[in-house]
């Protein structure tokens, strides 16, 4: 996924829920703190390393990252350092296991606004996310935020999607459920997890609207350039381009011409 256009923070403003972004390597506590978020209001999308963090921090836009320490490529403080230093001031709330006086400000000094030891109870999470959002600076005002993959483009602020340079129009619903797939392209999401982030808490359908809306979105995109939404079967779907199995040995060519026939007036040799 590429960023089109640099951003900095804003708030839910008129953008609808606040958007969180969980990044935690544990997918088991990463899914516990998503399930927490989103019958609060959060729209919420998630990250297992420091580089994927990066780039879905560009993409989504979030209001607060909940930024695990430890991570397996770029730690915490590194992923928070990054984001600092390019102008985005995101507030960024740290889980670790460490404790220390030490740890606690080596987070904060990294430019964390929060900071909290794990075990930890979602409850209490849940209200530090929401004491950071209250005392974070009102939002500026910014030139936009887009997101893009192959030649898919989404802004976020004008909730507009082209296809190269052909505008496709959504609904409000088929533009929040592409957002979702695009803010975590290559990544395969579970009909559940997409029914949690684009559909209401007070929702009482079945995943099966879902499918319902992937097939929405597909004959409204694929029309226009190669397919994008993938199903995995067994699994759900991922926005990722399909690639084309490379033939092994070199490529046939066309069939040779069958040798003349021999002239039966001429004579033999």
């Amino acid at each position: 996924m590429t960023v089109v256009t640099g951003r900095t923070r804003t708030g839910s403003g008129e953008r609808g829920p606040a958007r969180i972004l969980v990044v935690d390597d544990e997918v088991f506590l990463s899914d516990m703190v998503a399930m927490a978020l989103r019958p609060a209001g959060y729209r919420v999308a998630q990250a297992s390393s420091g580089r994927q963090a990066l780039e879905l921090a560009a993409g989504f836009a979030p209001d607060l990252v909940v930024l695990d320490v430890m991570l397996p490529d770029l730690d915490g403080l590194e992923v928070c350092r990054r984001l600092r230093a390019t102008g985005d001031d995101t507030p960024v709330l740290f889980l670790t296991a460490r404790d220390s006086t030490q740890d606690t400000l080596t987070g904060l000094e990294a430019g964390g606004d929060d900071y909290l030891t794990k075990p930890f109870s979602l409850a209490v999470l849940v209200a530090r996310i929401r004491a950071v959002l209250r005392r974070t600076p009102a939002p500026r005002e910014r030139s936009g935020s887009r997101m893009a993959y192959a030649d898919l483009t989404l802004d976020v602020d004008t909730r507009r999607v082209w296809r190269g340079q052909l505008e496709v129009e959504l609904t409000a619903t088929e533009f929040e459920l592409l957002a979702y797939l695009l803010a975590n392209a290559g990544r395969v999401l579970t009909r559940t997890q997409l029914l949690d982030a684009v559909w209401p808490v007070e929702f009482e359908g079945t995943v099966n609207v879902v499918e319902t809306y992937i097939s929405y979105l597909r004959r409204k995109l694929d029309p226009h350039g190669p397919p994008l939404i993938q199903t995995v079967r067994g699994v759900g779907y991922s926005l990722r381009i399909r690639r084309t199995p490379k033939l092994n040995g070199p490529v046939p060519g066309p069939p040779s011409p069958d040798p003349p026939s021999p002239d039966p007036a001429s004579p033999a040799r």
